[in-house]
């Protein structure tokens, strides 16, 4: 059986919420399941990505926590090593440094290209995590203010990656305008600056699914939006100073990238779901390196929290085109 007829017998009950902070491979499938009759939900990561079908969510089932009919995960987890008392400091720590950077405008004619590393589940549904290869993820999101159908472009490479060297597009049915699901630079510029306002808009926007935690949807959110978007400073140090006012943030001292890179990471605990989300923050710099995710999940077997997917941001810049790449990422 290949790999989209496998997708395509995934059962309905195993509608599963959103992981946002892997949804490349849910996107990566698009074309695949572009035909089929399978209703569509929402994609994981990037909220800005596009109703994705059912089948293209099974295809890395392994990075998400099995739920039971209801929509609701298990409620065993282990505490996380985390100290509450830094993470509104760092979070407003990462906003005055996010405030200093130089970021340039983007314009509507553009793409923002995001290259990453990725170490993803390959496991089953019903198995243990099984860490695949280190590879990597490269996006182009167009800053078209649309409606548009296809919103951006996806390309993976390496060991491990599903359609390797293909350029697939982020495609929707319906035309999606400017917003949390086609995030444009001129689209976060019109954004409230002040984090309670913000965080009010963001309260808005950030639709929960069953058993999901508005708090935990507006944390997604936030992260979705600042690991793969570019932004105004001001915006940027908004959204981390309105991330710092959400009840259960917790600093964690050391975290590693997929990189291997080592750093503050910024978690909430209270997710309504059996999974866990890390972003992760350059000790000096305050940059944003990466994400770490965790599940739980006695019925597979994984009575304590498991890293089941872990990336890292290893360039971000502005182009001319899809496909283009910038000079570094050419010339790695």
């Amino acid at each position: 059986m290949s790999e989209a007829e496998e997708l395509l017998s995934t059962p309905a009950e195993w509608d599963l919420p959103p992981e946002r902070h892997r949804h490349f491979k849910d996107v990566l499938m698009q074309q695949i399941d572009h035909d089929t009759a399978v209703t569509p939900r929402r994609s994981r990561f990037l909220r800005p990505a596009v109703l994705v079908p059912l089948a293209s969510a099974a295809l890395t089932g392994a990075l998400l926590v099995t739920l039971s009919v209801d929509g609701r995960g298990p409620a065993t987890r282990s505490a996380p090593s985390a100290t509450t008392a830094g993470a509104s400091v760092t979070l407003n720590r990462i906003a005055t440094a996010a405030m200093a950077s130089d970021t340039v405008p983007v314009r509507d004619d553009q793409f923002v290209y995001v290259r990453t590393l990725e170490r993803e589940n390959t496991g089953s549904f019903t198995g243990p995590v099984r860490l695949g290869a280190l590879h990597t993820e490269e996006r182009w999101t167009s800053q078209d203010p649309g409606p548009l159908r296809v919103t951006g472009w996806i390309k993976a490479s390496g060991k491990d990656a599903i359609m390797p060297d293909q350029m697939i597009p982020i495609e929707s049915t319906d035309p999606v305008p400017v917003g949390v699901a086609h995030p444009t630079y001129q689209w976060l510029a019109s954004l409230p600056t002040d984090p309670d306002a913000l965080l009010a808009r963001l309260r808005e926007e950030a639709g929960p699914v069953e058993g999901e935690s508005r708090d935990q949807a507006v944390f997604s959110l936030i992260g979705d939006l600042i690991g793969g978007t570019v932004m105004p400073p001001a915006n940027a140090a908004a959204f981390y100073k309105a991330a710092a006012k959400l009840p259960g943030v917790r600093e964690i001292p050391d975290a590693v990238d997929a990189a291997g890179r080592h750093g503050i990471a910024i978690t909430l605990d209270d997710t309504g779901f059996a999974t866990r989300h890390e972003w992760i923050f350059d000790k000096k710099t305050l940059a944003l390196l990466g994400s770490r995710f965790y599940v739980t999940d006695p019925d597979r077997g994984i009575t304590t929290e498991t890293l089941s997917g872990t990336s890292a941001v290893m360039e971000t810049a502005v182009v001319g085109r899809k496909g283009e790449v910038p000079a570094r990422a050419a010339a790695r």
